[in-house]
């Protein structure tokens, strides 16, 4: 093998993943950073690593020139771009090329045909390949609607906005057009024809220098939130569902598409299937996609190396590699799914996984999340030989994962997986329209929670608990201790005493201390024993059960009258980027209407007024940066 060294042009999770392969393939491992990454894992798992000097992807991870200085600086002889950033740029992969570098990806005219949504399709329908029409926003009436306005560049759910009416058709082509611009420097966007409950099907393609294409079998990626993916697996329920030559059909058409273009390396063309098996082409992602991972698991492949030996020059040998078994993964996201998907921020105090599935993560315990770049903290895979063991088995280690410090999508994951509509594999793209977050998530019960931590800190600073507690004990009456621990705006106070022989918990006689310590507590409540596993960090009490995790904050006696917010105060959800603010001072306002759009994670988020009534301060302006809980307004409801 030519190739001896390996920069990978991106960070995070797919940096790691890279370097797994090369590793075993014995080649050298070079990692880029930018000053906000200079901690990160794989910064830490390469052989060597060069700073790009910056935060913001603009200064650092699409900056072509910057990228190809290191792989030059550092002795590097190839390049694999990962997904995102510029892993789809014919521009960089050229300039990687001319630099003398190997580019471990498709060739640059073949990205360059489908970068664009709009001459892919073209391209596309003239191969025989079945699309939607691409609609002109200049010219859509209603009879068009509902439409998706999508960038032409890029992918990942950026830049897309669905319209119903034809009033909300300028704005949503100038929010998508600012997104599409602010995520890969082209804010061309076009219309297409919605389809709100279609299903997400892809072909995993593979092509040599040699004429050799496979297509390994497809995808299924409906579940999504926000044009993103959250849950995919292969192979595709529909697919197994309608039978009959769809799967034939779909694998001919993923060749096709890959042939039109000269296509060599990974790649995956994407399709909208209805359920009769109709499909049409969606786009074509020139890279490897972040879902590969199930794609590995039923054909036994390793995509990474099989693109790294096509880069090489090397022939695919042997017969097109076909599915066997099932294989689910779920997208570890640092958001609030029930808080309109708000992004979330913060240290990792906790992340930790069983053993029985596989985890590609780009953070690791005492990683710092923040809001320069993407909310996914890692993939978790099952495989098995059926999709029900598949899914169980990812639930069951989606539950058993603790994840301390920051609030992610964990519990909805498990929700979606064991909900009916997917254990039938009758979800669609409409799925979390129809099935709103709220209602897929399990809370377990807080106030029980709050009874675990209060006898979890007594432990701590007294030592282990047994059941028989006498070193509480005394002669003369004792009253209860109180502890209060508050999640969100609720608060639940705990009092408890020790007496003789038990614990004794006010308002919760039915429970029974069968042991405890700092780490872990047994109780027998209303005769049934459970176990739980207590974490702590900063102020925060994090109870893991089997019914779910709850991280409540220690709520200290006497607060700071300093912290209070005062009433109507509209705060910073999250740290971020004014890019509108969509009010003036004294204009008055309703409960729920956008007042200020921040960008955060590479997504605006629109924050709303909390209460109906007149604004009484704009403290912030447009490219101003802002902390978590900043003032961003205050609405005097009076």
């Amino acid at each position: 093998m030519s190739i001896s060294t390996v920069l990978v042009a991106n960070r995070g999770e797919i940096a790691r993943r890279v370097f797994t392969t090369c590793r075993r393939l014995g080649l050298s491992t070079v990692a880029i950073f930018s000053d906000a990454d200079a901690g990160s894992p794989h910064v830490k798992e390469a052989d060597s690593a060069v700073r790009l000097p910056g935060a913001t992807p603009a200064e650092t991870y699409l900056r072509a020139d910057l990228i190809v200085a290191a792989a030059l600086r550092s002795g590097a002889d190839a390049v694999h771009p990962g997904y995102g950033f510029l892993s789809e740029n014919a521009g960089f992969a050229q300039a990687v090329r001319d630099a003398g570098l190997t580019w471990i990806g498709p060739p640059p005219p073949a990205m360059a045909s489908m970068a664009s949504k709009i001459e892919a399709k073209r391209l596309m329908a003239a191969a025989g390949v079945p699309v939607l029409d691409r609609l002109d926003p200049a010219t859509l009436t209603d009879t068009d609607l509902p439409v998706l306005v999508k960038a032409s560049a890029g992918g990942g759910g950026r830049g897309m906005r669905i319209v119903e009416t034809l009033d909300n058709l300028p704005g949503a082509v100038e929010a998508a057009a600012r997104e599409a611009q602010a995520a890969f420097g082209d804010p061309t966007v076009f219309c297409e024809r919605y389809l709100p409950a279609a299903h997400h099907v892809e072909v995993q393609i593979l092509a040599d220098t040699h004429g050799t294409i496979w297509a390994l079998g497809e995808r299924e990626c409906s579940l999504q939130r926000r044009h993103q993916k959250v849950i995919e697996e292969a192979p595709s329920p529909l697919v197994e569902r309608v039978g009959g030559d769809l799967r034939k059909r779909l694998l001919v058409a993923g060749r096709d598409a890959a042939a039109a273009v000269g296509y060599v390396g990974a790649g995956t063309v994407e399709f909208l299937a209805d359920d009769t098996g109709e499909f049409w082409f969606l786009e074509m992602n020139t890279r490897l996609q972040v879902e590969h991972p199930v794609t590995e698991a039923v054909t036994g492949t390793d995509l990474v190396a099989l693109q790294i030996e096509v880069a090489d020059g090397h022939a695919l040998t042997g017969p097109e590699p076909t599915m066997t078994g099932h294989a689910i993964e779920a997208r570890l996201y640092a958001e609030s799914p029930a808080d309109d998907w708000r992004p979330e921020t913060g240290t990792l105090a906790t992340f930790t996984f069983p053993d029985d599935v596989r985890v590609d993560a780009g953070f690791e315990a005492g990683s710092v999340v923040g809001t320069h770049y993407d909310a996914l903290l890692a993939k978790v895979i099952a495989a098995a030989p059926t999709r029900s063991a598949a899914t169980r088995r990812l639930a069951s280690a989606l539950r058993r994962a603790r994840i301390h410090g920051v609030r992610t999508n964990r519990d909805l994951l498990v929700g979606s997986l064991l909900h009916p509509d997917f254990l039938a594999g009758a979800t669609t793209t409409a799925f979390y329209e129809t099935h709103p977050p709220a209602s897929l998530i399990t809370e377990a019960d807080p106030g029980l929670a709050a009874v675990i931590a209060a006898i979890s800190d007594a432990a701590h600073e007294r030592g282990p608990l047994l059941p028989a507690v006498t070193s509480g004990f005394r002669n003369i009456p004792v009253g209860f201790r109180s502890r209060t621990y508050a999640l969100g705006p609720r608060e639940f106070e705990v009092r408890y005493r020790f007496t003789r022989d038990r614990l004794e918990v006010d308002n919760h006689p039915g429970i029974t201390l069968v042991e405890g310590d700092a780490n872990h507590v047994v109780l027998d409540v209303d005769g049934l024993r459970r176990r739980w596993t207590i974490g702590r960090f900063a102020d925060r009490v994090v109870v893991d059960g089997t019914q779910g995790s709850v991280e409540l904050r220690q709520v200290p006696r006497f607060t700071d009258p300093s912290a209070r917010v005062p009433p109507g105060a509209l705060a910073a959800p999250m740290p971020g980027t004014v890019v509108r603010v969509g009010v003036t001072v004294g204009e008055t306002v309703t409960a729920g209407q956008p007042l200020v759009w921040l960008e955060a994670m590479k997504m605006e988020h629109a924050v709303h007024a909390p209460a109906a009534g007149l604004v009484t301060a704009l403290p912030v302006e447009v490219g101003q940066q802002v902390t978590q809980d900043a003032p961003l307004a205050v609405v005097d409801s009076d």
